[in-house]
């Protein structure tokens, strides 16, 4: 098992909050006392409000404001506490006793969440963005610390190597580029395409970290890739341009081929050995190609031999298909058609960074669409998600999209950056290119 996160998302749509808002609606719950009921529908408020951009521009850094809101949350959490020790010595109907304690949790759910996922977000972004305060600047991190959070949740699935890159675009990186130009060179020239690789393509710079360790902890990776992501100052210098963009793609591995090595970690791109590719792309990878040897022979395709995963004739084959005149969706469909096995595929082109390609056949692997503010994150797991939205799409790759024709079975989806957040950004296909209709009676919510 493996896990998959992806994250694409569109300029943020809502206004950023005001100290004072979150303030007012804390001390509203704080008034309201032992009420949960009264206390929950503020602090729900106030967590929605610091979510996403919006938030992220209002708290990341601002150490003062996070000082107010713990401050409240523990008279709060205290509240709590008296409240549950005076259901422990209550008397009545269970149905009324579980409600109670419903209402409880409510109140217990959202301080857990402004506190451990809203301020905790807010310290990495700011960590990871160093003195940094631009909003773009600040939005790029934020969709590369919640990258990074859920690769930590998931690892659960496969620790042995994990990767993230991210694909910097929207704006014009040309003096990033030229003020850079022999780092870039530099990090550029790795054909294994490992930890701190860079990639350019269609004016875009294309990142990518990567740890590998058979022995070692849950965590240990995303603190390496962590410190080597808050560590590049190149990265840092191309999301402050105005205008600047990302795409991040990541995985977390659990090795079934191919040994365990940065050269074998994911993401892989599309380049071939002695090969005139035109393209940069990068692709992840759960479950098995069953017949990666096959196609490789049969396209004859040319790895650099120390890469052995059978996730790189991913977006080698979707490149080729590509060159050959095929639009990017096309060619991805095209492309994870030819697979044998249970797979759920990430895939993204670096001169194509708004649009993020997922796939899932059979019935071994998960991937979940979370519909969140202004976004869309991908991951093989609800709990990849569910820090950021509790509402997702689920594809299927066991049932037929048309019941009549088997050779549907299988889902691609396209998440397009500019409508991120809504169905409207989510086109859906079968293995065969049969259109499934996108309707609310498809986005679920999670308990």
């Amino acid at each position: 098992m493996c896990g998959i996160i992806g994250i694409v998302s569109r300029p943020r749509t809502r206004a950023v909050p005001t100290a004072a808002e979150i303030l007012a609606l804390l001390d509203a719950a704080v008034s309201a006392g032992s009420d949960p009921e009264r206390v929950a529908a503020p602090l729900a408020d106030a967590d929605h409000l610091l979510r996403g951009d919006a938030g992220i521009e209002l708290t990341a850094g601002n150490m003062s404001l996070a000082a107010d809101i713990v401050s409240r949350l523990d008279r709060i959490d205290a509240l709590m506490d008296t409240v549950e020790a005076s259901l422990d010595s209550m008397h009545g109907p269970a149905a009324a006793l579980d409600a109670a304690a419903s209402r409880v949790s409510a109140v217990r759910d959202a301080s857990w969440s402004i506190r451990r996922d809203r301020l905790r977000t807010a310290d990495a972004v700011h960590a990871l963005a160093g003195r940094g305060t631009a909003p773009g600047m600040l939005h790029a991190y934020l969709s590369v610390q919640q990258a990074l959070s859920a690769i930590d949740r998931m690892e659960v699935r496969g620790r042995d190597s994990a990767g993230l890159s991210v694909i910097v675009w929207g704006a014009n990186l040309s003096t990033v580029m030229s003020q850079w130009s022999g780092q870039i060179t530099a990090r550029s020239g790795d054909p294994l395409f490992t930890n701190n690789s860079v990639r350019s393509a269609a004016g875009n710079l294309v990142f990518v970290y990567k740890a590998a360790a058979e022995i070692g902890e849950l965590g240990d990776n995303t603190r390496n890739m962590r410190a080597a992501i808050a560590a590049d100052d190149i990265l840092r210098a191309a999301v402050a341009v105005p205008g600047a963009r990302v795409t991040v793609l990541g995985h977390t591995r659990w090795a079934s081929v191919g040994i365990i090595s940065e050269p074998n970690a994911h993401p892989v791109n599309g380049e071939e050995v002695g090969g005139a590719n035109p393209y940069v792309s990068v692709a992840v990878l759960n479950g098995d190609v069953d017949n990666h040897v096959d196609l490789r022979t049969r396209h004859n395709l040319r790895f650099a031999d120390p890469i052995t995963t059978d996730a790189k004739v991913i977006p080698a084959l979707v490149d080729r298909h590509r060159a050959n005149g095929l639009a990017t969706a096309d060619a991805f469909r095209a492309t994870v058609s030819e697979f044998e096995g249970s797979v759920a595929i990430g895939y993204c082109a670096a001169d194509d960074p708004a649009q993020l390609h997922v796939a899932l056949f059979g019935s071994g692997q998960g991937c979940y669409v979370g519909i969140a503010e202004d976004r869309f994150v991908v991951a093989s797991e609800p709990y990849g998600v569910v820090e950021e939205t509790v509402s997702f799409v689920r594809l299927d790759g066991e049932a037929a999209v048309d019941p009549s024709n088997p050779g549907s079975r299988g889902q691609v989806a396209v998440l397009d950056a500019d409508a991120a957040g809504s169905l409207a950004g989510i086109t859906m296909r079968g293995y065969d290119g049969s259109a499934v209709t996108m309707t609310e009676s498809l986005v679920q919510t999670a308990e």
